[in-house]
């Protein structure tokens, strides 16, 4: 059995209410839950959060919500991968059948279900325990200068300060969109990225968004993609 487990507390700080506050005319949530169940893929779409009304707009959309996170899990300081944990016991408690388990966070509506096809496979096909997008940072972080007081600046690596950007090694980031893993890596709560490999997604559908500012972007960006059929 493939789970796609959404994990979605009601306590958002920076943008309040953040998982269910409407982003292009759906509830922020709907994103994940349709790219999850447009994917084929999972035999259940779970969500696992402490909040009832996102509970509620989110069985609204398909997916299911057959347990509730308890509140030591749904703090701010509580990590992705303990909820995800807690969510497969929950499941083997029932006597599911858990296989590959899919965490996909609930404020992406840029996520492509071809991704998680993607990612699913390389799973299968490799040794690792996790498979995650990544993208390219904008700029050579070799190239990185640190501000000092007064607005002068320095390198942080000045080993690179001479170096041609294009003769640098590319480097990438975790865009934060989902990570397919393995259960007993989940249960074992294995480090994602020591234990995990990487899918390249281009990255204009990479976007964080944290404050409003980002919000705002993103609306603007998704409107556009959407007119040239890029979503």
């Amino acid at each position: 059995m493939k789970l796609a487990i959404v994990p979605a507390r009601g306590g958002s700080k920076r943008i309040p209410r953040k998982n269910i506050k409407p982003f292009m005319g759906k509830p922020m949530i709907a994103y994940a839950i349709s790219a999850a169940l447009e994917s084929g893929i999972f035999d259940k779409v779970l969500i696992s959060t402490d909040d009832d009304e996102i509970a509620r707009i989110a069985m609204s959309y398909g997916a299911e919500v057959p347990f509730m996170r308890p509140a030591e899990l749904a703090d701010d300081h509580t990590a992705t991968v303990p909820v995800i944990g807690h969510a497969i016991r929950t499941c083997l408690g029932w006597g599911w059948d858990v296989g590959e388990v899919c965490c996909i966070y609930p404020g992406v509506p840029f996520i492509s279900k071809a991704d998680l096809l993607a990612a699913h496979q390389q799973l299968l096909n490799t040794d690792v325990s996790y498979v995650f997008p990544v993208t390219g940072f904008p700029s050579a972080i070799q190239r990185a200068l640190r501000r000092l007081p007064g607005g002068s600046v320095e390198p942080f690596y000045p080993e690179y300060a001479a170096t041609r950007t294009q003769d640098l090694e590319p480097t990438y980031f975790d865009v934060g969109q989902f990570y397919w893993g393995k259960k007993d890596a989940w249960l074992a709560e294995l480090n994602l990225h020591m234990n995990g490999a990487s899918l390249v997604i281009p990255e204009w559908r990479s976007v964080d968004i944290d404050t409003p500012a980002d919000w705002e972007r993103a609306e603007l960006l998704y409107s556009h993609l959407s007119q040239r059929g890029l979503l």
